[in-house]
């Protein structure tokens, strides 16, 4: 019996995808969250996959990382239900 790589969470995905926009720009969590105007702790928790991420902030965190928002949702999809 084969095991099946699982993709991981749309969240935890736009987190990875955060962090390495973030790295990039080689700027901190703290840095990025005061050129956003959000918390650190909801930059750290977006990019843990921890949060769920409104529209309004989604588009703030792109534009802090200097980003189109599309690299940070292009092709994540919901899991689908065993």
């Amino acid at each position: 019996m084969g095991r099946t790589a699982r993709r991981p969470s749309p969240q935890v995905e736009l987190g990875r995808r955060a962090r390495a926009a973030r790295a990039r720009l080689g700027v901190s969590q703290m840095a990025l969250a005061d050129k956003i105007g959000l918390h650190f702790t909801f930059v750290s928790e977006v990019e843990r996959g921890e949060r769920n991420l409104s529209l309004a902030s989604l588009l703030r965190l792109a534009e802090g990382l200097e980003i189109d928002p599309a690299e940070l949702v292009s092709g994540l999809r919901w899991p689908k239900s065993s």
